[in-house]
């Protein structure tokens, strides 16, 4: 158990903090190798991502008005922070300061990403296919979490020719870049959605002024950008809120693709939600998009499923249809495009 977890965070630190946040990959590594911390986290669910749901848990605690020392280290609290160089001892302290507030949080929190981001590669794909089909989107969103996702209509929009897409006058700009492939058709303004509903497990409540912190929480102390596009969201989210339903989306897919609007093109999308589903449900989730194609023409808009790139699959008056749009980085930032003009 406590080696699995030690290499959890060693991979954490190489694969996913390098060039991204020196002070997470510094305290990965460190914990790797520390039995008091990886006890600790042995609390921590057995389908969560153990490192994130750690710092997450230390960044709730630390926004929480918390004077320790470690805040100095965290580009989230103080305009200068200091070198993570010596951080570890500081960050063990907390850790053992706050063991009781940090075993519940494991015990009880998730990691759920809102990045709003992923929307700018999103933008296109939708663009895509109500080029495809003319027809108005009916949209649903599995894994919604809290529903930034769901709000990319009305969000604004550039990838680097200096115009801009989407919706012009919100007051959320999300850049990103196409890195390989052709460049594909951006509409001007945004494609016209009939319907719209999102579906979690555990739906984060925005209007909750303790889980929209905890989201914060979970976005990383270097990551400027991204926490004043949260902040942005979530504030458009307050304006105009989605329909959000609790529960599991395999079981309540076909029921809510039976209410899309009659005329309208359903789309069914999901990022960074497949990676957590074993297998055998992977395979549900598949068969019953199939079935909702018997009735009515459907797209599935995925990764992590084959791999971790974006796929629009589609199946059209009977018929099925495969696209490999490509790779996607994960905070948005740029995307490949391989699907045909």
């Amino acid at each position: 158990m406590e080696a699995a977890l030690s290499n959890r965070f060693i991979e954490f630190a190489r694969l996913e903090c390098e060039g991204s946040s020196p002070l997470y990959k510094a305290l990965s590594m460190e914990v790797g190798s520390d039995c008091d911390l990886l006890e600790l986290c042995s609390n921590a669910k057995e389908d969560q991502p153990v490192p994130n749901l750690l710092f997450g848990a230390v960044h709730y605690l630390l926004y929480k008005n918390s004077h320790h020392p470690l805040r100095r280290y965290y580009k989230s609290l103080v305009e200068i922070p200091l070198q993570e160089v010596d951080v570890f001892p500081h960050f063990k302290d907390f850790c053992l300061q706050y063991e009781n507030e940090i075993q519940n949080l494991l015990k009880t929190k998730r990691v759920q990403t809102n990045e709003v981001r992923r929307c700018a590669y999103l933008y296109p794909v939708f663009c895509h296919i109500h080029e495809q089909t003319g027809a108005p989107l009916s949209m649903i969103e599995i894994g919604s979490s809290a529903g930034l996702q769901m709000l990319w209509d009305h969000y604004c929009y550039s990838y680097g020719d200096g115009q801009s897409y989407g919706n012009p006058h919100s007051p959320v700009h999300l850049a990103s870049e196409v890195r390989r492939g052709s460049r594909p058709h951006f509409r001007k303004g945004s494609p016209p959605v009939a319907s719209r509903v999102g579906i979690d497990l555990h739906i984060s409540d925005l209007m909750d002024p303790e889980q929209c912190l905890w989201l914060k929480a979970l976005i990383w102390p270097e990551h400027e950008e991204r926490r004043v596009l949260f902040e942005q969201a979530v504030d458009q989210f307050k304006k105009h809120p989605p329909r959000l339903l609790e529960g599991d989306g395999l079981e309540l897919l076909k029921e809510e693709a039976s209410h899309a609007p009659e005329g309208s093109v359903l789309c069914i999308y999901h990022t960074h939600v497949a990676n957590q589903m074993p297998d055998h449900v992977k395979g549900k989730l598949l068969k019953t998009i199939q079935e909702i194609g018997r009735i009515r023409d459907v797209f599935h808009v995925y990764n992590n499923i084959h791999d971790r790139k974006l796929h629009v699959d589609s199946i059209i008056e009977g018929h099925e249809h495969s696209q490999v749009m490509g790779e996607t980085d994960g905070h948005g930032r740029w995307f490949d495009w391989h699907l045909p003009s």
